[in-house]
């Protein structure tokens, strides 16, 4: 538990300032008490995740995917949060968040061998 609260707090301040690099504010409030709420409940989505069995293997596959992927298609599509939202809670623009969706939902297509149909990206 010290590692990941190490690590929570040293990814905090490294995010907190980088934006301070490029001039902006993070949209939510930084503090390493937040960080390690929201990683814990991924975390803790991850290991459903791992838990579920599914015919197609879906849930297996999003619980594979690196951290950042895993996190927005977990707060997009488990939690249902718009990509504006999702990207306020992470910190980072709303097409860094488009673009892990994008290359977490042709990872999971590939994983699971079907189509992956770039039209389909569904933005409210």
């Amino acid at each position: 538990m010290g590692r990941r609260v190490a690590l929570a707090v040293f990814k905090g301040s490294h995010h907190a300032g980088e934006l301070r690099i490029q001039g902006r504010k993070p949209a939510v409030p930084e503090t390493a008490m937040l960080q390690l709420v929201v990683r814990a409940v991924l975390e803790s989505s991850r290991q459903e995740f791992e838990v579920i069995e599914s015919a197609l293997g879906l849930y297996p596959a999003i619980a594979r995917l690196p951290e950042r992927q895993f996190d927005v298609m977990v707060l997009r599509y488990v939690l249902g949060f718009s990509t504006d939202t999702v990207a306020r809670i992470m910190g980072v623009t709303e097409a860094t968040v488009r673009s892990h969706c994008h290359f977490a939902r042709r990872k999971i297509a590939r994983e699971l061998g079907i189509a992956f149909d770039t039209d389909c990206d569904d933005e409210e």
